[in-house]
């Protein structure tokens, strides 16, 4: 069966939208304002995809994805970070240049390819951002940080990933001299409007505001 990019870039922009949702339902709406869409141009891509039993969908209720949709959307998971780490360390491109070029890279359909790419790269268990790359068999690990934010207590965290990809928000924390694995002591959190003290790997000071808190994924240093 043919699937083609933009159908795959569907099955993604569903599995993405589940993840957030308690009931792994996806509203139609979500995925008209994902891809700035008209309803009616959702309806029949969601009715071929339903067609090619990637989905589950019956009109005014929620999506969700079959089994064979979940194994693609993973698949697809999968190459995409892959790329990232291919194009981060070996071809040296920042963090916040490598989402759009792996966008395209990831409907490269060769398993073969992608299973030595993977191996190549030493198998990563997380791409650039602090994503997990589910392994071949479409295991994923499950990710233990959290956002800064949620912690309420003076400490040494360590940066794990981001919740938020946008290039202008990676390129503010290039800015500001931050980057995954640096430990970040907490020194005081301003109780009036969230504004963080901070200590980046015990040497330059920052203040973080509270969106910036909520857009980074830490564990506490143990």
């Amino acid at each position: 069966m043919i699937i083609s990019f933009t159908e795959e870039n569907y099955i993604k922009a569903i599995y993405s939208l589940a993840s957030k949702s308690a009931t792994q339902d996806v509203s139609t709406n979500e995925i008209s304002n994902y891809f700035n869409n008209k309803a009616a141009s959702v309806t029949d891509m969601l009715i071929r995809l339903a067609d090619k039993k990637l989905i589950n969908y019956q009109k005014y209720k929620g999506v969700t994805l079959s089994a064979k949709g979940q194994k693609l959307a993973i698949k697809i998971v999968r190459k995409h970070r892959l790329w990232e780490v291919f194009l981060l360390e070996k071809l040296n491109f920042k963090w916040d240049e490598v989402h759009d070029i792996a966008e395209q890279l990831e409907h490269i359909h060769s398993d073969e390819l992608i299973d030595r790419l993977d191996k190549f790269l030493g198998e990563p268990k997380f791409d650039p951002h602090g994503d997990p790359i589910p392994n071949s068999n479409g295991q994923i690990n499950s990710i233990k940080a959290k956002p800064l934010v949620t912690f309420t207590k003076k400490g040494n965290y360590i940066l794990m990933g981001v919740c938020e990809h946008s290039k202008e928000f990676l390129q503010h924390l290039t800015l500001i001299g931050l980057k995954i694995g640096d430990v970040i002591k907490v020194e005081d959190i301003n109780s009036f409007d969230n504004l963080y003290k901070v200590k980046i790997n015990n040497k330059h000071t920052l203040f973080f505001s509270s969106k910036v808190a909520s857009n980074i994924l830490v564990e506490s240093k143990k």
